[in-house]
């Protein structure tokens, strides 16, 4: 009786294993179309890298399975089959989606303060840093006076010996 029991067992626990793996064969999908030229695809995928789905926002659209992004990758292999540059490629999608679309964006009047706000920030820190530095070096002690020393000296005499440490 056990052994029957453990035989059904392993038959439902394949069966099941046997769908869960045509569930995820299902949910992989379609595969990407590719062309026949592989130096294309080479370079459809180099681009692709550098170029930001709109969907997803932090995916490369080489990356992302969205619906834009697919249409992205098609657009960039269509133009370069065409023969366009990859520059007139990444100028065509910026223009259609703004400087988004690309991870490194151009430098421009708009994008100043993206490239060089961090360099900024790290002198004007440095900046504060050395500036305190200076000021609590040029600091000198102010001695106390004959009434401030009377009076540590009145409050030190009326203070508690100092328990001794624990054994």
């Amino acid at each position: 009786m056990p052994a029957e029991r453990f035989l059904h067992s392993l038959r439902t626990a394949a069966l099941l294993l046997a769908c869960c793996a045509a569930g995820a064969a299902h949910a992989a999908g379609e595969a990407v179309p590719v062309s026949d030229d592989p130096v294309l695809e080479a370079r459809v995928l180099a681009l692709s890298h550098n170029l930001r789905c709109l969907v997803c926002q932090n995916e490369s659209v080489a990356e992302s399975r969205a619906p834009l992004a697919v249409d992205m990758r098609n657009q960039v292999r269509e133009q370069l089959a065409a023969g366009k540059s990859e520059k007139e490629v990444v100028d065509f999608l910026i223009a259609r989606f703004g400087d988004f679309v690309v991870f490194t964006p151009p430098f421009k009047a708009s994008t100043v303060l993206l490239w060089l706000g961090p360099a900024i920030l790290l002198v004007a820190a440095l900046g504060a840093f050395a500036l305190r530095l200076r000021r609590r070096q040029q600091e000198v002690p102010v001695p106390l006076g004959e009434a401030e020393r009377v009076r540590a000296r009145a409050l030190l005499e009326a203070a508690p010996p100092p328990e001794e440490p624990y054994k």
